[in-house]
């Protein structure tokens, strides 16, 4: 055993390029992310608990930022409506607009903040084939599980996303998404 380890540190020692000792995250994953780029059209619905059903159509933007060194690839999440509707009267904690910056480093999406809050936040990934994931993320009590799914050659997207504050199921958001070739204000 002792032996064995000793031969494969030595190999390690004569490695001549030092690309060889990277690690290579994920290929799928960030090909998953690529196919994502560009302008959706998200029409949504939320159930909120003991609510009606609220309906809201939005567009969101996601952009391929510069890499950096640290082996990651980088986004952008911009959204925005164009309609002002009672939603956001109805649900002063949501946004009409805004920005999130994050990174994927391996199966982890490192964003800048939250949708409804301030905070960073990291959302752990799984990959359930090569047109969907599922994002888990906790913060505020908050458990979030979402499921985005790329349809027809990347034309529409699903997501279906449950939230449960201290255990119990509160919202339960579908959004249709369309890829679109709108430009953001």
């Amino acid at each position: 055993m002792i032996q064995n380890d000793v031969r494969k540190n030595s190999q390690v020692a004569n490695c001549r390029n030092p690309e060889d000792l990277t690690i290579n995250f994920d290929t799928n994953l960030r090909r998953w992310f690529t196919r994502n780029l560009g302008v959706w059209k998200s029409r949504r619905q939320y159930f909120f608990e003991e609510e009606d059903v609220l309906n809201l159509d939005m567009f969101i933007r996601i952009e391929s930022l510069i890499k950096n060194n640290d082996g990651g690839n980088h986004y952008r999440f911009s959204w925005w409506t164009e309609k002002d509707n009672d939603f956001f009267i109805k649900k002063p904690t949501y946004l009409k607009e805004g920005v999130i910056e994050a990174s994927l480093l391996g199966h982890q999406l490192h964003k800048s903040s939250g949708y409804l809050n301030n905070e960073s936040i990291v959302s752990s990934i799984r990959q359930v084939d090569e047109h969907e994931v599922i994002f888990e993320s906790s913060y505020d009590n908050w458990f979030i599980l979402e499921h985005t799914r790329l349809i027809d050659q990347d034309r529409y997207r699903s997501r279906n996303i449950y939230s449960w504050w201290k255990d119990e199921l509160k919202i339960v958001e579908n959004h249709h998404e369309i890829r679109t070739d709108i430009a953001s204000p």
